[in-house]
């Protein structure tokens, strides 16, 4: 006789997360903000007046079940796309069936779930019958729908902004799943509230991230049969090993540098320490955020402290002789000096100005005393004529003329008050000072 083991009685073909996928709006967590009654989303549902939309969220958040729940809440007919193994011919010949169905009387839905993977030829094929309404497009992408998507299709399509759940969200659901026959409501399953908040915290505001962690703690929980007592150290196992929702080549990627450059530029030195650990904990380039670093060293600290250029490339190049996970303490040793540091935009200010000014007086020409000149032509022609050698000035200056004469006057650099840059003002002050006096007396010589 056979007999049968644990994993035959404790295993099941589909996931949880799926046999808990919610089938009417009753039963879905989260997205209040579009679904209550009185939202817009919620009274084309009600109404199946639905047009096309794009949903836009974080992994696990509900997108697919969304599309699937106005599927069934509609009178149309419902197509599944994936954006992954559909091309071009798929594509047409589905939206000719869709043709048909017009001319029937009959609305199709088309739901294109990672939308964003379509390249730019793909997403246009869907353009004419978004346009026609002979489809009504439901996609559904993780990443930045103005960045991903054509702007034809995307002015001709609603965007919701779905947000990741609720830890209390997350809870309501994990306890569902307990109870709930398509869950382990056959089961008597041992855990106790504060393990199911553990697993949610983790999940981090993911549904399906949350239901496959509960599914691997009670099917290794203690116990035989259908009976199942989950451990605080179970679940520490089973969580072990988080991974950081990132994409390096996507919005996600620019949120976090943007946070970590603006918590330095604010002087938070304990949310920029974070904002460097999510990055480099998640993957990310140990010498993409410390060139941003180098960058930030003159574009917001600048003369105010000059130390922390030098501080910033000695980073940068620790990371190129060591890289991960070595190199995290010396960009948070970076990182923390900037964030300390006194700020000064003042070199960043200065040479904004100077590029306007560059780009709009292009054919601005150099003042001829202080052109190069290798050719006894271009001596003859005044090039380095009344040049002044600074160092042979007793106080190492001159009143010589270096900008273009539509330009004399013009100031680009203006130090702060802010740590070293106080004295760099200062020293600027008195060249100024200097300079004026002596053009006041070579005046009253002429």
């Amino acid at each position: 006789m056979e007999q049968s083991s644990l994993f035959d009685i404790r295993a099941t073909t589909t996931p949880l997360a799926d046999r808990m996928r919610p089938e009417t709006l009753d039963d879905y967590a989260g997205q209040r903000q579009l679904i209550s009654d009185g939202k817009i989303l919620r009274k084309m549902i009600d109404r199946d007046e639905v047009q096309s939309m794009i949903f836009w969220g974080p992994p696990g958040v509900g997108k697919t079940t969304l599309a699937r729940i106005i599927a069934t809440s509609t009178k149309a007919r419902f197509i599944n796309f994936s954006a992954v193994t559909s091309g071009i011919k798929e594509i047409k010949d589905v939206m000719a069936k869709a043709e048909q169905n017009r001319s029937l009387g009959t609305k199709t839905i088309v739901f294109v779930d990672e939308i964003h993977r379509f390249n730019k030829a793909q997403q246009d094929a869907f353009l004419p019958y978004v346009e026609r309404g002979s489809i009504i497009l439901i996609g559904a992408t993780t990443e930045n729908p103005s960045f991903e998507i054509n702007s034809a299709l995307l002015s001709r399509c609603k965007v919701f902004v779905l947000e990741a759940l609720s830890t209390e969200d997350l809870v309501w659901l994990l306890k569902r799943a307990i109870t709930d026959p398509r869950g382990f409501g056959e089961w008597q399953i041992t855990i106790s509230d504060d393990d199911l908040e553990l697993i949610a915290r983790y999940a981090n505001g993911d549904a399906r991230t949350a239901l496959n962690t509960l599914e691997l703690a009670v099917m290794n929980g203690e116990g035989s049969g259908r009976e199942s007592r989950v451990t605080r150290e179970t679940i520490k196992q089973c969580i072990s090993g988080k991974t950081l929702l990132y994409d390096k080549k996507g919005e996600e990627h620019y949120n976090l540098i943007s946070a970590l450059h603006k918590s330095m530029r604010n002087s938070d030195v304990d949310a920029a320490v974070y904002w460097l650990a999510r990055m480099l904990e998640a993957g990310e380039d140990p010498l993409y955020v410390a060139r941003r670093i180098v960058r930030f060293a003159s574009e917001d600290v600048g003369m105010a402290d000059s130390r922390c250029l030098g501080v910033c490339i000695d980073a940068y190049q620790a990371c190129q002789f060591l890289g991960m996970p070595e190199c995290s303490v010396h960009l948070t040793h970076a990182v923390v000096f900037c964030s300390l540091a006194p700020k000064s935009n003042a070199l960043d200010v200065a040479y904004n100005t100077a590029k306007a000014d560059a780009l709009e007086m292009l054919d601005e020409p150099v003042p001829l005393q202080i052109r190069n000149a290798p050719t006894s032509l271009m001596k003859d022609l005044g090039y380095g004529r009344d040049y002044v050698y600074a160092h042979d000035t007793a106080d190492k200056l001159s009143t010589m003329q270096c900008l273009p004469d539509s330009l004399v006057g013009r100031t680009y650099y203006n130090p702060t008050d802010q740590g070293v840059e106080k004295r760099v003002r200062e020293r600027k002050e008195q060249i100024a000072a200097w300079k004026k006096a002596h053009l006041e007396m070579e005046k009253k010589n002429k």
